[in-house]
């Protein structure tokens, strides 16, 4: 009883993973929303949302996770976009450190400011569980489009990612 247990629960996780790791999800079209938020930590995120943003996808933008010491001029210059963009329209978000607090730093930003649909940039392999921690933290009227950018991931980083994806679902299902 308890082998079939355990291969079935194996099964399971196999056929999760190959699920996780064949349809990882995609860039979208330009279509609009209230904001963009972009999180910090993988290549292509800021300059895709720089992009959306300049293209006129969205009227406002939040990078989640910037650190403290980084100032909007240097980021305008590594990124090759117009200051004014940064004083007008992007918010640079310093309280975030992992994926958790992404989440929250982003629902206290959108809640401030009543938006009612944003864009999540983040990379591929990353998405469905920073989606899954910005539902948790925003109100159910929110529309979150999701925004992938693709990214070439080794087997062992898609794994990893999905075990934290496993864990923060059933961390969800009890409350925590």
């Amino acid at each position: 009883m308890i082998v079939r247990l355990i291969a079935v629960t194996l099964l399971a996780w196999m056929l999760g993973f190959a699920w996780f790791a064949i349809f990882l999800p995609q860039p979208l079209d330009g279509r609009p929303t209230d904001a963009i938020v972009v999180l910090t930590g993988g290549a292509g995120r800021i300059d895709r949302g720089l992009v959306l943003l300049q293209e006129g996808a969205a009227k406002r933008m939040l990078i989640s996770g910037v650190d403290r010491s980084v100032r909007p001029s240097e980021l305008a210059a590594q990124y090759d976009a117009p200051e004014r963009l940064f004083s007008c329209c992007i918010t640079l978000g310093r309280e975030a450190i992992d994926t958790r607090s992404n989440a929250i730093e982003t629902s206290r930003w959108l809640e401030r400011r009543h938006f009612k649909t944003v864009r999540l940039i983040t990379t591929d392999w990353h998405m469905r569980r920073a989606a899954l921690e910005l539902r948790q933290a925003v109100p159910g009227s929110l529309t979150i489009i999701y925004d992938a950018v693709p990214s070439r991931p080794s087997l062992t980083m898609l794994m990893r990612e999905y075990n934290k994806y496993l864990l923060r679902r059933a961390a969800a299902l009890v409350g925590i």
